[in-house]
């Protein structure tokens, strides 16, 4: 009996011991954590969208959302997560470094990324349509800097670094009580001593208190966000260029602890394309890449699509993912296709459309209606396509998990596996003549993107020309 009892409270203490344990990463008021939220039962007919949008950080001057892969779908791991970050003119995201590798795609508008390569600064400006690789353990910062322009950021959330139950950990050397920097952590006299400076200074140092993205003050806009800042004139008295000196000294100081603050191995980052030569030497920097200035790998009248892997983007292969863009004119079909080496994520840009998947017995996934900033999945070898409604065109972006040539199946239409295979024996494994077989498969003579005016969805906002949109919209 008494060894009964003893079982007992032990298994007690075990129970409240786990239940009081801390979770990994940071948690303060900006941060929202939702993982006790209890996973409802998809349906059917939504069993490969990803809906489950998370607020991870919300400040006035931006926010970050997630939407988690599919692990919560099927029971096993997602090998990345999709994020958007929507930041206001004239904001920063504080410099911080994360446990996954950050592919980002803006979406809209115009930044100013900041990032730790091979211990040195590197800045990189972008616009809408480029996109730039931010490895794991790499401290970086994001600046608005389009004016008077909201900034939109679409990006894939590596997940085979990271640890904990969130789909990212960030770890912010600026900040102080919100968020908190991880200097905090150490004891003042630590820091103090490390970084030369009296404990009422550390104070002083550390108070931002306005959460992980900021609106940036008039002389800090003129620092940062100005790329000729130190070439300006200062006409407006002797108070505003002391303000200037102010910010420039603190711009100064978190430069220099940027760059001597370098978390990620020095020999991971591959080759690039811009090279500046140093000493004698060159040297490389990743640099940004546009997605739409790239021409199309297939195109007719009725669409177009585009890949991106890492023989062309060498970044892409930190985190061993591709990218892709599809484009689909009112009523048009990206035809039946499959992935023989990788799972796609997409992000809808434009439009609505629906999307047709099919399980490896041939019986019906899921058939669902998507429209713009809609997430869907689709695993690998798994058959599907692409419709575009009939009142507009459908515009799509995505990543895989596969940075070489994937090399899409296309199963119909001219260049398929029906008109590739040995007509005999796809006659005889269909059980029909080999001439009507001929008949059936020859019938379509396009390739890849198809019009279907019979198959096409009817477009949310259907009627009175409501929702016709073109591809310069995106």
């Amino acid at each position: 009996m008494g060894c009964r009892i003893a079982e007992l409270l032990l298994l007690v203490c075990l129970v409240l011991a786990f239940s009081s344990w801390p979770s990994m990463g940071m948690r303060n008021r900006e941060y929202h954590d939702e993982e006790g939220v209890e996973e409802k039962e998809v349906p059917f007919e939504k069993k490969f969208l990803l809906q489950r949008k998370e607020e991870v950080v919300r400040t006035d001057a931006g926010d970050v959302r997630v939407v988690r892969g599919f692990a919560y779908h099927v029971g096993v791991e997602s090998p990345m997560h999709i994020g958007f970050i929507n930041m206001e003119p004239s904001s920063l995201f504080l410099p911080q470094y994360m446990d996954s590798t950050l592919t980002i795609f803006v979406r809209r508008g115009e930044a100013r990324i900041g990032w730790i390569h091979k211990a040195k600064m590197e800045e990189k400006e972008m616009k809408t349509g480029d996109l730039y690789v931010i490895p794991a353990g790499s401290t970086f910062y994001i600046a608005n800097i389009g004016e008077g322009e909201r900034l939109r950021l679409i990006c894939s959330i590596d997940n085979r670094e990271n640890f904990g139950r969130r789909p990212f950990q960030s770890f912010f050397i600026g900040g102080g009580l919100n968020p908190t920097s991880i200097f905090a952590g150490f004891g003042p006299k630590t820091m103090a001593t490390a970084l030369n400076i009296s404990i009422p200074e550390l104070g002083e140092f550390m108070r931002q208190v306005r959460g992980p993205i900021v609106y940036a003050n008039v002389t800090q806009t003129r620092s940062l966000f100005n790329q000729n800042h130190g070439d300006q004139r200062q006409e407006d008295g002797e108070d505003e260029s002391a303000a200037v000196a102010v910010t420039s000294t603190w711009a100064w100081a978190w430069r220099k602890v940027l760059r001597r603050v370098s978390l990620y191995p020095t020999t991971t980052t591959t080759t690039t394309t811009t090279n500046t030569k140093k000493s004698g030497k060159t040297v490389h920097f990743p640099d940004v890449y546009n997605l739409y200035k790239r021409k199309p790998d297939f195109e007719n009248k009725y669409g177009s699509t585009m890949s991106l892997y890492d023989n062309e983007y060498a970044p892409l292969g930190i985190p061993n993912i591709s990218v892709y863009l599809a484009k689909l004119k009112a009523g048009a079909m990206l035809g039946p296709h499959l992935n023989p080496t990788a799972i796609e994520f997409a992000v809808v840009l434009l439009g609505s459309g629906s999307i047709e998947i099919v399980y490896p017995n041939g019986t019906t996934a899921m058939v669902a209606t998507v429209g713009e900033d809609d997430v869907f999945w689709v695993p690998q070898y798994f058959p599907f396509c692409q419709i575009a409604s009939r009142n507009g065109p459908f515009v799509f972006f995505g990543f895989t998990t596969a940075s070489r040539d994937n090399k899409p199946q296309i199963l119909v239409g001219e260049g398929s596996v029906l008109r590739t295979m040995n007509r005999d024996v796809m006659a005889m494994a269909f059980g029909v003549p080999i001439e009507e077989f001929d008949r059936v498969v020859k019938a379509q003579n396009g390739s890849v993107i198809f019009p279907s005016p019979g198959a096409a969805p009817a477009d949310k906002d259907e009627g009175e020309g409501v929702g016709i949109r073109s591809f310069g919209d995106i």
